[in-house]
């Protein structure tokens, strides 16, 4: 089908948002200003943390060492070899405090050590598909360190 051709008629008058703040503005009765938006609320609980509550990890027992895992959140692979770690060491050695991620992880991170001191295993900057990390033999890992600490 072909286009309606126009017809001379009168223009209409074309009413845009812009047309009508002009007619209100120049009107006796003046427009209200946009209302300004409201701040959003905050919780309770994130205002003011509560007294009663630490919001820090409880202080490591003095008997045994702390074994720190800093895994990278970036893959899934990451973390089930991190938790393996963890599970194998509380089994393997007595009074030993595992800590993952206790801080803002690396990208590309795989790192086991001690709180303040040696490091077991330490794989940074791994590009994917992360070769190096998944060719741990995690048993062998946790053995290696389990003999270490003892």
């Amino acid at each position: 089908m072909a286009p309606r051709k126009r017809t001379a008629v009168e223009p209409s008058t074309r009413v845009t948002r812009s047309s009508t703040r002009l007619v209100n503005a120049n009107s006796d009765n003046p427009v209200e200003p946009p209302k300004a938006k409201k701040p959003k609320k905050t919780t309770a609980a994130a205002a003011a943390p509560k007294e009663g509550k630490a919001t820090l990890p409880p202080p490591p027992a003095e008997e045994g060492k702390t074994i720190v895992i800093e895994h990278c959140k970036q893959c899934n692979s990451f973390k089930t070899r991190a938790l393996t770690v963890k599970e194998g060491l509380e089994k393997g050695v007595a009074g030993v405090n595992v800590v993952v991620n206790p801080e803002k992880p690396r990208r590309g991170c795989f790192e086991i050590r001690e709180e303040n001191g040696e490091k077991f295993i330490s794989l940074l900057d791994m590009k994917r598909p992360f070769a190096p990390m998944k060719a741990l033999d995690m048993d062998k890992v946790v053995s290696d360190i389990v003999e270490k600490i003892k």
